[in-house]
């Protein structure tokens, strides 16, 4: 007989070299796999290359096979060209170099909307509405908007010679710029709305969107402010660790925020709460169909924690993770590999089939007072979950709110001046001539908020502006958005002066989801309490 002691351990190494050998073997088969079809590709391109009737660019063929490719995969697995991918880099980087401001080409002039703040541009006196005419004395004149990054931005150090018409002055001016690295903010206001309640709205989770969250966090709260209200509307979302941190800043430490399921176990991953200074303060949050990913990881944190009310409509529903793999001729792809789910187990994915959106399920919910959600669970067709404080909520895809507040739709008339950003030209050439009698008038945007009216014959003059360009006059839908056009012009002319933050002062006093979380903020604080 053999010697049990020699028998055992020789088992043991026999099975443990036949798993290795058979993942081998696994492995080797699934490379056999991938490399049959890579042949397979490269001796189609190859024949098209050879035979086809005119010439083929295969660069151009190979992207779209591999846009192809990701399409039949999900919506968010993507290609990125190497040009594109400076173009993304940038925006969530946090700043890029050039001249410093936003601008929009319109009748075909390039036009300042605004200078950005602390920017080279600002710093020289150039204004909202100036006319860019001459780049290093080449006519700009019906440049596209994707040419005008190529001529304004650039290396730190380096100048460009501007001449710009301003409307009230004869002359061309002449401006050289020294380009510099230019800050892009996500935070895009936050101020007092009325006695203690604040207002944050962030636009993206870009790198530096923490920080500058906690900044007007602090900010806000030396000016008095005991609650808060944080607008992610239209926010498409970003780097998930700037998420999570804002999460954590509401939660103590602990909370799980959000997790990921996958095929792959090294990538999945649960985030928890590190703990924040910010856990005692109410909170409501503002969201609609075009808050994605990250804004829907903080909305659904909170929302699953009792943490805050959710107000506003359905999110977008996009809860897939993408890992970035950068190509040898310095593109991209982005490939999901893996799925987020908020803490209580809800998907904040919707539903897909390859690249397609699938039609979501829709509840069919009343305006306003569904706090509880009670009306809606006996019809939907999505997944019931509860919070941990124990209310009802729903799964399926996107963050359902709290509150329902749908926004009126703008009719024809309205979405025509709109269009044809005219709304921007009138108050531009109003600015012009009244400019400085505004800005000895008010010292602040507050001042200008309950001081100024927009008067009939401004209105009138919109009017009439619009028929110039072949808008013709809607008396019923005119009458139907005269508020809407009333806010739109006075908002623009408080950003004229004060940026952004007079831009969205003037503008939440029509904004019903606005206004909806102003008068939920006590039940957000009783909610807390859950």
């Amino acid at each position: 007989m053999f010697n049990k002691k020699i028998v055992i351990p020789v088992i043991i190494i026999l099975t443990v070299v036949s798993i290795f050998i058979g993942m081998k073997i696994q492995d080797a088969i699934s490379d056999d796999k991938v490399s049959d079809q890579v042949r397979k590709f490269g001796e189609v391109l190859n024949l098209t290359s050879r035979y086809y009737v005119d010439n083929v660019d295969t660069q151009k063929l190979t992207e779209s096979a591999i846009k192809g490719m990701l399409d039949e995969l999900d919506p968010h697995s993507i290609y990125i060209s190497s040009d594109q991918l400076k173009r993304v880099n940038e925006e969530f980087q946090g700043s890029f170099e050039g001249i410093g401001v936003e601008f929009d080409v319109i009748n075909d002039t390039l036009t300042v909307v605004s200078p950005i703040s602390g920017g080279p541009s600002e710093k020289l006196g150039i204004l909202a509405g100036d006319k860019i005419v001459k780049i290093d004395d080449v006519s700009s004149v019906k440049i596209t908007r994707e040419d005008v990054p190529k001529k304004l931005r650039g290396p730190k150090g380096t100048k460009v010679k501007l001449d710009i018409v301003r409307l009230g002055m004869n002359e061309t001016l002449e401006f050289t710029v020294i380009r510099d690295k230019i800050p892009l903010y996500s935070v895009d206001a936050s101020f007092i709305i009325n006695e203690n309640v604040g207002y944050i709205k962030v636009s993206r989770f870009a790198a530096t969107t923490y920080d500058e969250f906690v900044a007007a966090m602090n900010k806000l709260k030396g000016e008095g402010m005991k609650k808060v209200i944080l607008d992610l509307r239209s926010n498409p979302g970003g780097f998930l660790d700037q998420a999570f941190k804002m999460a954590s800043e509401f939660l103590p430490a602990g909370k799980k925020i959000v997790y990921t399921k996958s095929r792959i176990k090294e990538f999945e991953e649960t985030y928890n709460s590190s703990g924040g200074k910010f856990t005692d303060i109410p909170l409501v949050v503002l969201v609609n169909e075009g808050s994605a990913s990250a804004s829907e990881i903080v909305s659904g944190a909170v929302q699953d924690w009792d943490r805050g009310l959710i107000v506003g409509e359905t999110t977008f529903g996009k809860g897939l993770v993408q890992r970035q793999f950068e190509i040898s001729d310095g593109s991209a792809v982005r490939v999901t590999t893996a799925r987020y789910y908020t803490p209580t187990g809800r998907t904040i994915q919707k539903p897909y089939e390859g690249g397609k959106y699938k039609n979501t399920m829709q509840l069919d919910t009343l305006e306003g007072d569904n706090f509880s959600h009670d009306k809606d669970t006996k019809d939907t067709t999505r997944p019931v979950f509860k919070t941990f404080g124990g209310r009802t909520v729903f799964g399926g895809g996107g963050i359902t709110p709290d509150y329902f507040v749908r926004l009126d739709t703008l009719t024809k008339y309205s979405v025509q001046l709109r269009r044809l950003n005219l709304i921007y030209e009138y108050t531009e050439k109003y600015m012009g001539n009244n400019r400085k009698n505004i800005e000895n008038k008010y010292t602040n945007y507050r001042e200008f908020i309950n001081g100024f009216t927009v008067s009939d014959d401004m209105l009138d003059n919109l009017v009439e502006l619009g028929k110039s360009r072949d808008i013709s006059f809607d008396q019923s839908g005119f009458n139907i958005d005269k508020k809407f056009l009333i806010t739109s012009i006075k908002a623009q002319i408080a950003r004229d002066i004060w940026g952004n933050e007079g831009f969205y002062a003037v503008f939440m006093l029509s904004d019903e989801q606005v206004m909806k979380g102003v008068s939920l903020i006590e039940e957000a604080t009783k909610l807390m309490k859950l």
